[in-house]
């Protein structure tokens, strides 16, 4: 909703059908652009149909941000499998996914071909003539820059994203797209509302994901994700932005 409020016309993907239509009503509400696209970013067919349906709306999407994810909290020796690997095809290979969409159609710009974007290449072009750099922002946690009990998936998954993140950075320095991630740390949404530590669970080990900050705003981590996919960040790619309340300081 900040992108939209800031002029972004914004293409909303999820599995949740009615906390989908939710959030684009809440935006056409408030004068914002928007569309909604029923996606599981766990499934290739389903995020190309859907990467397909936002650039027939909106034309090929120049911001692509990967916010799904799913988790809970389960003692290792005991975690089942299926949960395993539904909290990595839905946390690290739907970001992926989302990713690979969006750059496989930058690639085959040829307005981008060839490096197109480099920084001397943008500075010296006539402001006319210069093209915003493509942006992924994708959504990483502090779980995955240290160690958190009772959540090996997770943190496996969001680990996975930081990696993601920089070694895409890398691999299209050349093209001059910029990719980067925001860490979290506790944050008011529904979904962690729904976690449960193990009845059994280690307090001590527990307060290790805790800060006297408390949690932070949905918003307030929108207004990083912002940041990075404008041009103020124009230096920025392959960073992961810890916003954490120093839980990794």
């Amino acid at each position: 909703m900040l992108l939209a409020s800031e002029g972004a016309e914004v293409g909303c993907l999820d599995v949740d059908r009615v906390g989908l239509s939710e959030t684009v009503e809440t935006i056409r509400a408030e004068g914002g652009g928007a569309m909604s696209q029923h996606c599981d970013v766990s499934g290739a067919t389903s995020v190309e149909a859907a990467m397909e349906a936002v650039q027939e709306a909106y034309g090929v999407p120049w911001v692509v941000c990967n916010v799904a994810g799913v988790g809970g909290f389960a003692h290792s020796e005991s975690a089942q499998v299926d949960q395993w690997e539904r909290v990595l095809s839905v946390n690290l290979t739907g970001t992926f996914l989302v990713a690979r969409a969006g750059l496989s159609r930058w690639c085959a710009d040829e307005r981008l071909k060839g490096g197109a974007l480099n920084r001397g290449a943008r500075r010296r072009a006539a402001p006319e003539d210069r093209l915003r750099r493509p942006v992924v922002v994708n959504v990483a946690s502090t779980a995955g820059l240290m160690g958190q009990p009772y959540s090996a998936a997770y943190a496996a998954s969001k680990g996975g994203v930081a990696a993601l993140t920089k070694a895409l950075a890398v691999e299209y320095l050349e093209w001059g797209f910029r990719i980067n991630a925001v860490a979290p740390g506790g944050v008011e949404t529904p979904m962690i509302s729904s976690f449960a530590f193990p009845e059994d669970a280690s307090m001590p080990l527990c307060e290790r994901m805790m800060s006297p900050f408390g949690f932070t705003k949905p918003e307030s981590v929108a207004g990083a994700i912002a940041y990075m996919a404008s041009d103020d960040a124009d230096y920025m790619t392959g960073s992961i932005l810890a916003f954490d309340a120093g839980l990794t300081a």
